[in-house]
């Protein structure tokens, strides 16, 4: 059963017997029911001829990251249980091809832990991630390095993401120079200018050889962007891409990732913690609370027709551009539980106005509302 926990004994310093338990089991699996790779380690030629299936290019099943925490050494000797920070706890989605799916909750729910472990940049406890039905966890190092031309990420904060030493044009050309994705100067600079336009930099030429000091948030952010998309991925981790605009820029920015989604096919993951982003950018969304989602389907159809408590409490606050327009704000009580402790049956019943005895019990399974439409709330069965 995915979330089954491990016990350990092990021997202490002082030759006493310790039980560890609370460790998750890894439980990776070369494929799904299903798949169609059957290999061990996936080489360089298993990526290069790998192809999207029925339109979704990842598949991501049972995924768990857990993080140990890490006591002083006097505490470890006493201690009898080794524990965990789930960040990420059976979690299962597909991102379709050419779609922004955006991860929406707020901060600790285990959003961003999903995009970088997409990328391999942490690596997972349990569960597997597909990418055109390839094992991600599975790459070898050449492999993953190929695999990172596909898939890159824009991280949250532009102003410490890129090199303030480098030249704009520098930093756009870094990712071809670390790929080995140009053959020489001139094939490299048209490739930079490409990008750097296509982000919205014009005229790119004006901008080639600008520090980064020299640019507004919103322009270096565009530069974050044009590094990403000079590989020509498949898709992209945008995390909090535009947390630290101003709403003014913040405009700018979706709409530019939405015309590049059309232009040049590009997958987005957009995480965020405000709702009302997701709703005016993404084809999909799921919302995430304590390491698990909790629903998950078209944007209109859960912003309209919201069916788990938490959902329904995030989008009572979304402002609306009526001012006599009366609405009822729902404002969730006390604190998000600790993910060491995580509640027994339902993680999210002591803050949830709609619980009733069951929920501190059952844990929720997803429940099919319609079309691509989930939820998981016991109430809903």
């Amino acid at each position: 059963m995915a979330g089954d926990e491990q016990q350990t004994t092990q021997a202490t310093p002082g030759g006493e017997s310790l039980t560890v338990t609370g460790g998750p089991v890894d439980r990776r699996a070369p494929t799904e029911p299903g798949g169609t790779y059957d290999g061990g380690r996936v080489s360089t030629e298993d990526l290069a001829t790998a192809d999207v299936t029925d339109g979704v290019l990842y598949k991501v099943r049972d995924l768990e990251v857990y993080f140990p925490i890490h006591q002083s050494f006097f505490k470890s000797m006493v201690a009898t249980e080794k524990k965990y920070v789930k960040a990420v706890d059976r979690v299962s989605l597909d991102i379709k091809q050419g779609e922004i799916l955006a991860v929406v909750g707020e901060s600790g729910c285990g959003k961003t832990t999903i995009g970088r472990t997409l990328l391999r940049l942490e690596e997972a406890t349990g569960g597997h991630i597909l990418y055109k039905e390839l094992p991600v966890e599975r790459f070898t190092q050449r492999t993953l390095r190929e695999y990172r031309k596909k898939a890159q990420i824009i991280f949250q904060d532009p102003y410490n993401s890129i090199n303030p030493k480098q030249t704009i044009f520098d930093i756009v050309a870094e990712p071809l120079e670390v790929s080995g994705l140009v053959s020489g100067e001139h094939e490299k600079e048209e490739r930079v200018v490409k990008a750097i336009s296509e982000a919205g930099l014009r005229p790119a030429t004006e901008y080639l050889y600008r520090y980064p000091h020299e640019l507004s948030g919103g322009q270096r952010q565009r530069v974050c962007i044009a590094g990403a998309t000079v590989l020509d991925p498949d898709m992209i981790v945008a995390d909090e891409p535009v947390a630290s605009l101003d709403v003014s820029i913040r405009n700018d920015i979706l709409k530019l990732m939405v015309d590049q989604k059309e232009t040049l096919g590009v997958t987005y993951l957009f995480i965020t913690h405000d709702l009302s982003l997701a709703w005016v950018i993404s084809d999909r969304i799921a919302v995430m609370y304590l390491g698990r989602i909790v629903e998950i389907g078209d944007t209109e159809e859960v912003v309209s027709n919201p069916k788990h408590p938490y959902t329904k409490a995030l989008i009572s606050v979304i402002p609306v551009p009526d001012p006599l327009a009366k609405r009822e704000h729902v404002i969730l009580q006390g604190e998000t539980p600790n993910p060491v402790d995580i509640p027994s049956g339902c993680r999210f019943h002591p803050r949830c106005p709609e619980a009733i005895d069951a929920c501190r019990e059952i844990e929720p399974t997803d429940v099919h509302i319609g079309g691509d439409h989930y939820a998981a709330c016991i109430r809903l069965t």
